[in-house]
């Protein structure tokens, strides 16, 4: 392996080691002078562990801006020589992967839009076999952990190691406040599933707007993820591709003083027992309340004798109405947000629905 080579590995191997693991640059590699400053800019932060830049972009309607192509690699070549920062690229095909590899890209990610393609994703995985770099997947676009589980065990197949995640939120119908909708609890549990795989968020992506980014970082960072990926552009009004949700890299800087960053544990056992305590409350508290949803499906099953002995329908739209505005009142009451009340309810809800089911057509 050539000296090169291996100072090469040797950086990059120390950027993936970093937690926080800080990712940065433009949504869009625009021309060398942009690419150029934005690395030197970020560098001088000294916060930045890699550079990102859209070489090649999946737009969803065609006649944008869908990126410079191959020519911006070279650019990103010159970036990584004055600031030593490492390089990373989305990919999406396999002339892509040989691309970006040719031209010595450092990380690369594969986008939203490719992961929920089994096809492209394998795709980049066989173009991929052989070659030493760490590969970052993100999300796909719809809310659905096995295709993002499959993405990882493709990519894991053609004997890449060093494989992490990006949360970067879901497409989701009524979504008005984000972007992209976060659906934390399908990034914590892909999580749970890869306890040691490293997982980072896109708070770009998800908010579509900068700004909500530091709340959604935050929140990110509150819940133990690994690292940001956040899009940075030296001029983010004139940006040729999602201005909106671009900052300076001296804003980013800002944003980042600004995040408080927690550890996932303390050395303390005064922490720990009161910790323990709680959480045997908890315990307590969700034994009871699995005894009382228990008690409401016996219930629900008498209803539905009810209902069949009498040819009445399952759902009955107002009673459901009435129910949910009743929750709202006394969830308010009680310091809850109607949208957990909502996704709880519906829950509970369909589990009544499917006991009522097996009663009506037994």
């Amino acid at each position: 392996m050539s000296t090169q080579a291996l100072e090469q590995n040797t950086a990059v191997a120390a950027a993936w080691s970093k937690r926080p693991l800080i990712i940065s640059g433009p949504c869009s590699a625009e021309t060398e002078e942009q690419v150029l400053e934005t690395a030197q800019r970020l560098a001088a932060t000294g916060q930045v562990h890699a550079l990102r830049a859209g070489i090649w972009k999946p737009r969803t309607r065609p006649g944008s801006f869908e990126g410079v192509g191959t020519k911006g690699l070279p650019w990103l070549q010159q970036a990584k020589k004055l600031t030593g920062l490492p390089t990373a690229v989305e990919v999406a095909t396999a002339k892509q992967v040989e691309d970006a590899l040719h031209f010595d890209v450092d990380i690369l990610w594969i986008g939203a839009r490719t992961t929920v393609n089994p096809f492209s994703v394998q795709e980049v995985a066989d173009a991929l076999r052989g070659a030493n770099v760490p590969v970052l997947i993100k999300n796909p676009i719809n809310p659905d952990l096995e295709l993002w589980t499959g993405a990882v065990e493709r990519v894991a197949k053609a004997g890449i190691s060093r494989i992490g995640l990006i949360h970067r939120g879901f497409s989701n119908y009524g979504n008005t406040e984000y972007r992209n909708a976060p659906m934390w609890h399908l990034a914590i549990e892909m999580k749970r599933r890869n306890p040691e795989m490293m997982l980072i968020n896109d708070p770009s992506h998800i908010c579509g707007r900068r700004d909500i980014l530091l709340d959604v970082a935050q929140k990110a960072i509150d819940l133990d993820f690994d690292g940001l990926m956040v899009e940075s552009h030296i001029d983010p009004d004139n940006a040729w591709s999602d201005a909106k949700q671009q900052i300076t890299p001296e804003v980013f800087a800002d944003m980042l003083a600004t995040i408080v960053w927690r550890k996932e544990d303390v050395d303390s056992a005064e922490f720990h027992s009161h910790l323990e305590k709680l959480r045997q409350q908890i315990n307590h508290i969700d034994d009871e309340l699995m005894q009382l949803l228990g008690q409401r499906m016996k219930v629900a099953d008498k209803i539905g004798e009810y209902k069949r002995n009498n040819a009445v329908t399952i759902l009955q739209t107002n009673r459901w109405n009435e129910i949910l505005e009743r929750a709202y009142r006394k969830g308010d009451a009680l310091g809850l947000s109607k949208e957990f009340v909502t996704r709880y309810l519906d829950a509970v809800h369909m589990e009544s629905i499917n006991h009522q089911n097996r009663i009506m057509n037994s």
